[in-house]
């Protein structure tokens, strides 16, 4: 998938402004994934429920993390984007 990103131009919000959104967005989101972690299934809670409750709980666990990921990776692409623009080669 192509990310759109902004144009940074006189009418529309500027660079700094974007740049600032992203940043505290990506800050956010690392908070989150720090946050996630310590969340952690734990053996002890699942196993009372059968032999691959556990595992289905550190899979479903892997899955949350990896969507954050993906999520700080494309702002943070976005925000690279968006810091580029107006910069001469």
């Amino acid at each position: 998938m192509k990310l759109a990103i902004p144009t940074v131009h006189l009418n529309g919000t500027s660079k700094g402004e974007l740049l600032r959104q992203l940043i505290d967005a990506i800050n956010a989101i690392h908070t989150a994934e720090d946050k996630l972690a310590q969340a952690c299934p734990n053996g002890r809670d699942y196993y009372v429920q059968g032999p691959s409750a556990t595992a289905l709980a550190m899979d479903q666990h892997a899955k949350r993390a990896r969507a954050l990921r993906s999520a700080r990776d494309e702002l943070e692409a976005i925000a690279e984007a968006v810091d580029e623009q107006g910069k001469r080669p």
